[in-house]
């Protein structure tokens, strides 16, 4: 199967995800694949919640919706533009270990591994166990070509030539000292942040409030600090926040909202909040669920450096300073397919093994 015929498979995997959305799950009657896999995959959508609490089911659809929009033939072609792919190459069994943070966080890498031409072997988080089968079932259904590509176990990981680990940095530690003789990609914590600057308009602070609250803050593209010039007025902010209310009507938040407000009480930090999100000065770039922790700071540029010499513990950078460098307000939950984990060009890793 060459690169065209692959990135086709995944075009018709995008087809297939677009009938379920964050507005309505609808069945395309002309769909192919609909009478094997369609309610297989709303089943999976609608019990999702029961296997991990914090995969509601708007979550759950706003990842699905969110991989139909990349998956079109124009991403596909744009993404694999830029490189060599060696059809004289055999392929490699890539070790993939996933984290269960967000819906399909891990498709990603899996989607790198196939398109590359690779094998895939993947050991699941618990928490993200349901979908990725599916999707693989799916694949194997299109063409016969993927049933030998695709590999789940629950076991320990064997015969494999490299390595693509995402976890906590206690788990990168572990990574390293058991995968670090083959050829890997390891991945650890970070966290995103967004530079304010006092000039935004309610519409880029309701777009903040989107990268804050989007499954429930547990990405790592997640926007967990804001740094705030002195003397930020905090009005429109919390103004424009008050749109996604909503959220402490969700009792695993409410329940880490009121956790997390007493330990700050009876500590005697400082917080502003508004019944659902609390606001806490800190140094730190990871902040709990329902916290964002804030930092003032005197001169863009000044902090712009700081930033680039903290990198390994940045995904991304909301900013609308420059949207070269920086994510606009709104898109952090929208990557393209382009935009590599902790800036690891995962391709260019996979064809160079």
């Amino acid at each position: 199967m060459n690169l065209k015929q692959r990135i086709e498979a995944f075009v018709k995997l995008g087809e297939f995800l677009k009938q379920f959305t964050t507005v309505k799950i609808e069945k395309n009657n002309n769909s192919d694949f609909n009478n094997l896999f369609f309610d297989a995959f709303e089943m999976q959508i609608n019990r999702a919640q029961e296997f991990n609490g914090w995969f509601n089911k708007p979550n759950v659809l706003k990842a699905f919706e969110s991989w139909s929009e990349a998956l079109t033939i124009e991403n596909l072609n744009k993404w694999t533009s830029k490189y060599q792919f060696d059809r004289n190459k055999s392929p490699k069994n890539i070790a993939i270990i996933m984290a269960g943070n967000i819906p399909l966080v891990g498709f990603h890498d899996f989607l790198s591994v196939l398109i590359s031409g690779h094998n895939v072997i993947a050991k699941q988080s618990s928490n993200d166990k349901h979908f990725l089968p599916l999707i693989g079932k799916f694949l194997e259904y299109y063409h016969p070509y993927f049933k030998n590509k695709i590999t789940f176990t629950e076991g320990n990981l064997t015969n494999f030539d490299a390595v693509i680990a995402t976890g906590s940095n206690n788990t990168a530690r572990y990574f390293e000292h058991y995968f670090g003789k083959y050829p890997n990609i390891i991945r650890n914590n970070r966290n995103s942040v967004a530079i304010l600057t006092g000039k935004e308009s309610i519409e880029e602070l309701e777009g903040l409030g989107e990268d804050i609250f989007q499954y429930f803050g547990l990405g790592c593209r997640s926007v967990s600090k804001i740094f705030i010039p002195k003397n930020y007025n905090f009005e429109n902010l919390f103004k424009a926040l008050y749109k996604y209310n909503d959220i402490i009507n969700y009792k695993k938040y409410e329940n880490n909202y009121d956790y997390n407000k007493a330990i700050y009480l009876m500590s005697l930090f400082k917080l502003q909040e508004n019944g659902f999100l609390m606001l806490k000065e800190d140094e730190n770039y990871a902040s709990p669920i329902a916290t964002l922790f804030y930092e003032y700071y005197n001169s863009f540029n000044n902090l712009t450096k700081k930033l680039a010499l903290e990198n390994e513990s940045i995904q991304c950078i909301v900013s609308n300073k420059n949207h070269l460098n920086f994510v606009k307000f709104g898109q952090t939950q929208h990557p393209k397919l382009w935009d590599y984990a902790d800036g690891i060009d995962t391709i260019n890793f996979l064809l160079n093994i």
